[in-house]
């Protein structure tokens, strides 16, 4: 049973093939994703690691979180589901209050 872990403090210079190798170490790992800004491409210091196996990926939680990549201490623990997002934005608005139509 696989299991997805959180990875926050990340460089931002780290990169994916980076994260996914510093975790090999305890194990197969399945995918690594760092999330990045969508605006600017630029990292937002945190990211995901999925493990193929349950008890390997408890064992990365415990050996690696507090362990220093690029030059940062990584905090490592397993993720949350995803919440629903509602929508951003949009909407439109009716705008201010004293608008005054004139015939």
């Amino acid at each position: 049973m696989a299991i997805k872990l959180y990875v926050g403090g990340l460089a931002y210079g780290t990169n994916e093939k980076e994260l996914e190798e510093f975790f090999e170490t305890q194990g197969k790992v399945v995918s690594a994703t760092i999330i990045k800004d969508r605006d600017s491409g630029q990292s937002k210091g945190f990211g995901f690691v999925e493990m193929e196996d349950l008890k390997e990926g408890q064992n990365a939680i415990k050996e690696l979180n507090g362990k220093e990549l690029g030059g940062r201490t990584l905090t490592v623990n397993q993720a949350r589901p995803q919440e629903d997002r509602r929508p951003r934005g949009g909407g439109g608005g009716g705008g201010g209050g004293n608008f005054r139509r004139s015939y």
